[in-house]
């Protein structure tokens, strides 16, 4: 049996640093698939202007990280997978996300140790949301 070490703070909204820490993530990750050639696929999805999806993906995370819950607040369960059921989502897409929330964590300065378990989990959400094969 393996024991995991307790994280250092109660949750991984706390130990991201809480909202400005969140929102500094957000604004990355989009800027990141903006600017990077190999998140291209991944942009075409989002359609020409990101402002909704850069504040729906904050409430988000803010809940889905343990902090406070504005995406719920505001329009219930998240129902990702539903809300994603009109974008076509295959492998690419799904690691392109992921790897553009990877360099976002890294550019941002997100605790190694947490980065790799939000890595771990950003892969497993990416890829139940996946709706093609290819």
């Amino acid at each position: 049996m393996q024991i995991q070490e307790k994280p250092p703070y109660d949750t991984p909204f706390e130990w991201i640093g809480g909202e400005e820490k969140v929102r500094a993530l957000v604004e990355r990750f989009y800027d990141l698939m903006d600017l990077e050639p190999g998140y291209a696929q991944l942009r075409a999805a989002h359609g020409s202007d990101l402002a909704q999806a850069r504040q729906k993906l904050f409430w988000f995370l803010c809940g889905w990280l343990g902090g406070p819950s504005h995406y719920t607040e505001r329009f219930g369960h998240p129902r990702l997978r539903m809300r994603h059921m009109p974008f076509s989502i295959g492998i690419a897409e799904r690691d392109q996300w992921v790897a553009c929330m990877d360099q976002a964590m890294a550019e941002t300065g997100v605790d190694p140790a947490l980065r790799e378990r939000l890595r771990a989990s950003f892969m497993n959400t990416a890829d139940w949301m996946r709706n093609r094969n290819a």
